[in-house]
């Protein structure tokens, strides 16, 4: 065990025990129990100011989301908007290549190009529901901030974007397509200027004015009942995923792998799978460049408990607790966190995490270019590497791998790279 992970604070061996007994719970869909808590992590530790809000959000997204009317509507969203169910694609020649049966499920393929739509369009109608002026979101890639700002264009509210400067410059393809789709796109120029500093400020926004306004936030983090109503309203990925696999493969997958920054993704392709003990489930963290603390977001490998942003989990801090800032070559995976649903799978051992460094992620994108005919997002090709060394110790094995979001958003930082590249040689 290296020196962070012997430093972290983690459940005590009775707690252990616990979540271990709770397992069969969390299965039946029990957990997180009814202080937000998954084991020792999650809850909500924010300013009382903000209680009511958090409060009224939970009881109205419970009865939402057995409300027969209100699935109903999400449900049409989805398939006449969105353009769900999106497919799972065999991707045989990646397959050949690494001695494994690799299938792909194409996230890539919904409406604005990544899976962060499935929630956005979800939290949306619930913020119309609860009869919200305004929505602030959250964004670091920018998938999130052109979902959201689309999903409030879609329903006829106005939209507030929070992204860092960082990102802003990283990521302009998405900040102009949030800008036409309606969405006032403001720039943080505070903390580390990444994902972490746009929640700070969409936070700040939110608790000004929690009668008035909505925080959609993004991915299966924050304060008790954003990482249930998230995991939720993304479990419509692993759905359609095992009944696609049983389909046209015959039989689940071996192994399900997904990127993990916040976590939206994997946890909604995670969830569903959780009663399948035969499939092993495979988070993958941005390694960055190094192992140490400043040039990865690799949360789950290296963090230690704490609170940041209403919730406990996992984080990348010193040994003063200080938040430390990361580093990845994929915006959306640079958040110091993780959601504490996964920080609990970890911890009772029903899923797997590892990091995947920013050069062997661009070599997993090139290969499913080349090889596919798919240009995947940076976030995805972190999980495309994981997956490519997870076949590499257990051949012929069957994959499948949960696809993000589609590359196009990546270009300019790759075009960069290729001139760095043609600068150095």
């Amino acid at each position: 065990m290296n020196r962070s992970r012997q430093a972290t604070v983690q459940t005590t061996n009775r707690d252990v025990q616990a979540v271990h007994d709770g397992l069969g719970e969390l299965i039946a869909g029990q957990l997180p129990d009814s202080r937000g808590r998954f084991g020792t992590y999650g809850g909500r530790f924010v300013p009382e100011t903000l209680m009511p809000a958090v409060l009224r959000l939970e009881e109205e997204a419970k009865r939402a989301l057995s409300d027969p009317g209100f699935l109903a509507a999400l449900d049409s969203e989805l398939a006449t908007w969105v353009g769900r169910p999106t497919p799972l694609t065999h991707a045989e020649r990646l397959g050949k290549q690494w001695g494994a049966d690799v299938w792909l499920k194409r996230e890539d393929l919904t409406h604005t190009g990544a899976h962060k739509i499935n929630n956005a369009v979800g939290q949306a109608l619930l913020a119309r529901h609860l009869g919200a002026k305004r929505v602030v979101a959250e964004t670091g890639a920018g998938q999130h901030g052109v979902a959201a700002a689309a999903a409030c264009a879609r329903l006829g509210m106005p939209c507030v974007v929070y992204m860092g400067e960082v990102d802003v410059a990283r990521q302009a393809p998405n900040v102009q397509r949030m800008r036409r789709l309606g969405a006032d796109v403001i720039e943080v120029r505070s903390g580390d200027q990444t994902l972490r500093a746009a929640i700070d400020e969409a936070l700040r926004d939110w608790v000004s004015d929690p009668d008035e306004t909505f925080y959609l936030l993004g991915s299966a983090v924050g304060p008790h009942p954003y990482p249930w109503l998230v995991r939720e309203l993304q479990s419509v990925i692993g759905r359609e995923a095992r009944a696609q696999m049983l389909e046209h493969a015959g039989a689940l997958p071996d192994l399900a792998v997904a990127c993990v920054g916040g976590g939206s993704n994997a946890i909604g392709l995670f969830h569903p799978f959780l009663a399948d003990p035969a499939v092993q489930l495979l988070g993958i963290e941005a390694g960055g460049t190094g192992a140490e603390i400043g040039y990865n977001a690799a949360t789950v490998m290296h963090g230690r408990l704490g609170v940041l942003h209403g919730s406990r989990s996992l984080l990348l801090q010193d040994e003063h607790g200080q938040v430390e800032e990361t580093h990845s070559i994929s915006a959306g995976l640079d958040y110091p966190g993780v959601g504490p649903e996964h920080a609990f799978l970890n911890d009772i051992g029903r899923a797997k995490y590892a990091s995947i460094d920013d050069e062997q992620a661009l070599e997993a994108l090139d290969e499913c270019s080349r090889l596919e005919g798919i240009l995947p997002a940076l976030e995805s090709a972190h999980a495309l590497a994981g997956a490519r060394r997870a076949a590499a110790d257990r051949p012929g094995t069957v994959i499948l791998i949960g696809l993000s979001g589609r590359g196009d958003k990546d270009l300019a930082i790759l075009a960069g790279l290729s001139a760095d590249a043609g600068v150095a040689s």
